[in-house]
Formats: structure tokens, sequence, C-alpha cells
């Protein structure tokens, strides 16, 4: 793996507390800048991968709506009905 040197400014108050911070946890700045990085990146990946999920959804959505694949809610309110009455019944009957 090729390494490249990232170079950056920051106010020095701010990399004497980093650098202080860093120590304390037995890491050095730059280790932790790269593990920052590295989750930055993964997040970033992470997001993209459920935004293209939730699109995918979203779709398959809107074509059911075309095909017209659908439950009215009163029909999804009625099947709820029922599921709710036939949990309470069971749990009544396991006391």
């Amino acid at each position: 793996m090729r390494e490249a040197t990232f170079t950056f400014r920051v106010d020095e108050t701010l990399k004497s507390e980093f650098t202080a911070a860093a120590k304390a946890s037995d890491r050095t700045g730059a280790q932790l800048l790269r593990d920052f990085m590295r989750e930055l990146i993964r997040k970033e990946q992470e997001a993209a991968e459920y935004d293209a999920w939730y699109r995918q959804q979203v779709e398959a959505g809107r074509a059911a709506v075309a095909e017209g694949r659908t439950i009215s809610a009163e029909d999804v309110e009625a099947e709820a009905a029922e599921w709710r009455k036939s949990v309470l019944s069971n749990r009544s009957r396991s006391r």
C-alpha cells in the first residue's frame, strides 16, 4: 500500500489539546486521524447502501400501487383487531 502525506493547518491550541488527548489514550495523533478517516468512510458507505436500499423499497412500493397490489386501511385495521384479540385471548389462557 502506498502512503501519502496529509498536511493541513489547525489552531495551535487545538493541536496541543489533540496531541495530549492522543497521548492519554496511548495513541499518536496520526493513528487517531487514520481511525477517524476509516470510520467516516465506513459510515458514509453504510449511509449510501441504506439510501440505495430505501430508494429500492420506495420504487417497489410505487410499483405495487401502480399494479393495484394494495390493501385497504380498513382491511389492515380488521386484521390487526383480530390479531390483538387472539394475542389477548392467548395471554389470558396462559395465566
